[in-house]
């Protein structure tokens, strides 16, 4: 680089050096600024991780202008990072407010607390049906006059239209709550929450969830080795629709939660609404079924969920992917909504936006997925226009913020980085991921993209931490005092 700079200068006029020296100095800037800081090349030649399986991008927030650019154009897989776009997309297009209804409607209104014929639950692709939200939407039934229900609980999916989902597909584990698919009557998250709780001598486990005493067979056993990842040391199995659950239970761990999704949707939605109904004082004769409400049926109650802007902080805080493949739903504009109309309606948006992706490849929205892909340039142009964006605040303050809380609770609590960082992670075999912004030390903000794509990629965590520190240090104190005595 020197030497053409030199060669340029000689054999110029002296009215062409400016041009020289401008052009010198911008092709100077593009090579640094495609290098990768010294302490994270370092890190990834100590995890073996090749440069060419890493794409980064550090770009101003205020100028738009990078700092670092490297294999910035690459198309990665993002695992949980494309959440971003869908959450960003569902902020602008839906709206903070958006909340979706969920209904239950008859046959005919109830007479003396009975209702001949059946009960309608209407689902809209509500991501937070949760427990506690589906036994108030049951108490309302309750208030209303509804007691017993002479005919079925007829289950009303009608708002989406999916093909067939098998939660064995991604990692062969389907009992995982993460595995189950999108729906658009989807009931505290398709699973059942337990807790683990050492006794002297055993493990006890409690059932957090109701309608599943009789379904569960408890053999696991205390042990006295440490805690670490108690989870890999428990085995689940399922015999037709009871699970077993075997193995070691570290006593160390003390309580913890154990969340599966063991069962159809239908005999899930049905034990809790039994289980549920009877607590309230009602009773159900029929059977729960899949079905379409008619168009006569009368609105009995209707339950309405958080609203978006609460909804996009959980997903993002936590990498909750049901909830953010319900949103991607959510975005078709026409109804039955198609993962296909989702992707359509995202790419419109982002050609509205003038945010050209070429390498975009979109799957379920939620980054669990072997097919999305998107580059590091395009997550930080779209992180740019969402710092522009009205929405800004509420897609801020869904991130994980470094050592404080979600996903990076417990990771870079310590340095300049803690506090200071706003980031949504990513983590499938193969594939890690960090995308959000940080806040130097000069109180100057950055958009930080940095993926990882290889097979020791979980070994890239140092360098991914260096790259944050790299930035989150820019305008320390000493830095400023040194400029000023130079």
């Amino acid at each position: 680089m020197t030497k053409v700079c030199d060669n340029a200068f000689r054999n110029c006029k002296a009215g062409r050096i400016a041009v020289f020296i401008i052009a010198c100095l911008t092709m100077t800037a593009t090579v640094l600024g495609e290098e990768l800081p010294p302490a994270v090349a370092e890190a990834l030649k100590t995890a073996g991780i090749p440069a060419r399986n890493v794409s980064a991008v550090v770009l101003s927030v205020d100028s738009g202008q990078a700092l670092i650019r490297h294999n910035a154009r690459q198309a990665m897989n993002p695992a949980s990072v494309m959440k971003l776009l869908t959450t960003y997309a569902a902020l602008e297009v839906l709206g903070p407010a958006h909340a979706w209804k969920t209904e239950a409607l008859a046959d005919a209104v109830p007479i003396q607390g009975r209702l001949e014929g059946n009960l309608y639950l209407r689902g809209s692709g509500d991501p937070r049906l949760a427990l506690e939200q589906f036994w108030l939407f049951l108490r309302q039934l309750r208030a209303r006059g509804v007691g017993h229900i002479q005919g079925d609980l007829v289950l009303d999916r009608s708002a989406f239209s999916l093909p067939p989902h098998d939660p064995a597909k991604f990692d062969n584990e389907p009992l995982r709550p993460y595995n189950a698919g999108p729906d658009a009557l989807l009931v505290n998250l398709k699973s059942l929450s337990f807790t683990l709780h050492p006794e002297p001598g055993s493990v006890a486990v409690l059932h957090e969830t109701p309608g599943v005493d009789r379904q569960l067979i408890n053999r696991l056993k205390l042990g006295d080795e440490s805690c670490g990842d108690w989870r890999e040391k428990i085995k689940v199995e399922q015999a037709d629709d009871t699970i077993i659950l075997r193995g070691i239970f570290p006593k160390s761990c003390g309580d913890k939660h154990l969340n599966l999704s063991p069962w159809p949707a239908n005999l899930q939605v049905e034990r809790l609404f039994r289980a549920l109904w009877q607590e309230l004082g009602g009773t159900l004769a029929g059977q729960a079924r899949e079905g379409s409400t008619p168009s006569g049926a009368v609105l009995l109650a209707t339950h309405e969920s958080p609203s978006l802007g609460e909804i996009v902080r959980e997903i993002n805080k936590y990498s909750n992917n049901v909830m953010a493949r319900q949103i991607f739903l959510t975005l078709d504009a026409l109804r039955p909504a198609t993962p296909e109309g989702a992707q359509r309606r995202i790419n419109a948006w982002l050609n509205e936006k003038n945010l050209t992706m070429p390498e975009l490849v979109l799957d379920n929205g939620s980054g669990l997925s072997r097919l999305e892909r998107i580059s590091a340039e395009s997550l930080a142009r779209l992180l740019h226009a969402a710092w522009q964006s009205p929405v800004m605040p509420e897609l801020m303050a869904s991130l994980p913020v470094a050592g404080i809380d979600g996903t990076l609770k417990k990771r870079l609590g310590n340095g300049a980085v803690s506090g200071r960082a706003h980031l949504k992670t990513g983590y499938l075999e193969n594939v890690r991921a960090l995308a959000g912004y940080v806040l130097d030390n000069g109180g100057r903000r950055w958009i930080v993209v940095i993926m990882i794509n290889a097979p020791n990629s979980r070994q890239g965590k140092p360098a991914m931490d260096a790259l944050l520190q790299w930035v989150a240090e820019r305008g320390t104190p000493v830095q400023k005092i040194a400029g000023q005595r130079r």
